[in-house]
């Protein structure tokens, strides 16, 4: 018998519940803040979650930098003691610098890396294919191929990852296309698929799929345990009834009317309902008043961390407003440089 975090005869090193964790910052948003990083990893360890993803998307990789994410690789690694698996995003537009990243983490103790296509002005399909074969030879970690088209600008298409999993290291991807008819074709080439978006969690997971990387789990982390150990168990209509209650937010953090980036509204959430991640980084901007109180209604509904509305915490607009001036008051002012460097 396995524990809920055991991988046991049938579970891969990585399923269930793989939190994309959001990067805690200080109130600016400019300076990576170690005891929310901390604090923030070790709630989701303990509400069960069955690994950890560090500086993906959610943990806005592309707002920051190489120091900072081999400050957020350290102290998660070192907060997480062993206890559950951690993904390190270690992408990068060449070849080098993406075995230099992976090599690094898995140096600190990552279990694996998840990385990109190599994307802005990337190259072809044989340059992708070769971007994975250099990186799998270099490392000895599993590699979770990262496929987010829309951010990333290529696709990898099941004929592409039918030829990257035959590659020794390579066993899984991450697919944030949105497209259950996809994640079906990914599952029945091989491999192990974690499904990265939110709106089809239950569906992906019942499908075969080995689990999540999901943002979610920053704001839901009991219920997102929750629906995996229903599922699993086949209690598919006790599934179904949470996956109910989840499914507000988990489509607004997705689409919305309100303007509210993923990563916006995702921090605004898991700071309502008490876990304290800071704001995103500018030029992300914090969500409108609008979209709070749509938001608020969204989590109003969660059996774990849900909160009467009336006592979800934000601002109202002329604090909000009064806030972000004065943030943007000292916008790039506030993140220490490195010594030597010139202004």
């Amino acid at each position: 018998m396995t524990t809920s975090n055991g991988t046991g005869p049938d579970r891969p090193l990585l399923h269930g519940v793989c939190a994309a964790m959001s990067s805690p910052f200080d109130d600016s948003g400019e300076s990576v803040d170690e005891g929310r990083l901390r604090d923030h990893v070790e709630s989701l360890v303990e509400a069960g979650v069955h690994g950890l993803v560090l500086a993906a998307g959610t943990g806005e990789f592309a707002f920051l930098s190489a120091a900072e994410k081999d400050h957020i690789f350290r102290v998660g690694i070192d907060q997480v003691a062993d206890r559950i698996p951690v993904i390190c995003q270690t992408s990068a537009i060449t070849s080098v610098d993406a075995i230099e990243n992976s090599r690094a983490a898995i140096d600190l103790g990552a279990s694996a890396v998840m990385v990109l296509p190599p994307y802005f002005e990337g190259p072809s399909e044989r340059g992708v294919l070769y971007h994975y074969e250099k990186l799998a030879r270099a490392i000895d970690a599993p590699i979770v191929l990262y496929n987010i088209p829309a951010q990333s600008g290529f696709d990898i298409t099941p004929d592409l990852y039918r030829r990257l999993i035959a590659m020794e290291n390579i066993d899984y991807i991450k697919d944030s296309t949105g497209d259950l008819i996809r994640l079906q074709q990914l599952l029945g080439i091989g491999g192990h698929v974690l499904a990265g978006a939110d709106p089809l969690a239950p569906f992906a997971l019942m499908a075969g799929s080995a689990g999540w990387i999901w943002g979610a789990a920053n704001v839901m982390p009991h219920e997102c345990v929750a629906l995996y150990d229903h599922i699993t168990a086949g209690r598919h209509a006790e599934a179904m009834d949470l996956w109910r209650r989840m499914l507000p937010a988990n489509l607004y953090f997705w689409d919305n009317p309100h303007e509210a980036e993923y990563n916006s509204a995702v921090k605004t959430a898991a700071n309502m309902v008490g876990r304290t991640v800071g704001p995103c980084r500018r030029p992300v901007l914090p969500m409108t008043h609008q979209g709070r109180v749509a938001l608020q209604a969204a989590l109003s509904t969660l059996p774990v961390n849900g909160v009467h509305r009336d006592r979800l915490v934000f601002r109202e607009w002329e604090d909000e407003r009064d806030w972000l001036v004065q943030m943007t008051d000292h916008a790039g002012v506030g993140r220490a440089r490195p010594k030597g460097t010139a202004r």
